[in-house]
């Protein structure tokens, strides 16, 4: 069974950081790219970073550019995306998702559409 699971939320304070990590069981990721994503309660889920699947190519929302890393470990076959200085607007589900697609550098993230393969979701709070 084709899965990928995220891990990793929870409940921090402003400023905070957390590793979520996005594990794929049943396929191997070297040949995807990911993506994260988030949704907020009421809001439309937006797209947050992307890695290429060889992880030379990255790019970033420009909400969380310069706090949000996408890393990935294809020998551990797990993304990861270090979240730092998290506000509470970041309050969010958070999904990877995973599909043959281009993560270019610059310009616009791929779209959900694009993506083959999603995870449940993991919960972010960020809150005092």
């Amino acid at each position: 069974q084709l899965q990928l699971v995220e891990s990793g939320g929870g409940l921090v304070q402003p400023g905070g950081s957390l590793r979520l990590s996005c594990a794929a069981s049943g396929f191997t990721l070297d040949y995807y790219a990911i993506g994260w994503f988030r949704q907020a309660p009421g809001k439309e889920r937006e797209g947050v970073s992307c890695i290429s699947d060889s992880g030379g190519s990255t790019n970033y929302a420009d909400s969380v550019k310069g706090r949000f890393t996408i890393s990935r470990d294809n020998a551990k076959n797990t993304v990861y995306l270090q979240v730092n200085s998290l506000k509470p607007e970041d309050t969010a589900v958070y999904y990877c998702a995973a599909g043959i697609v281009p993560c270019p550098p610059v310009g616009p993230l791929p779209l959900g559409y694009e993506y083959d393969y999603w995870g449940q979701g993991t919960q972010v709070t960020v809150s005092s």
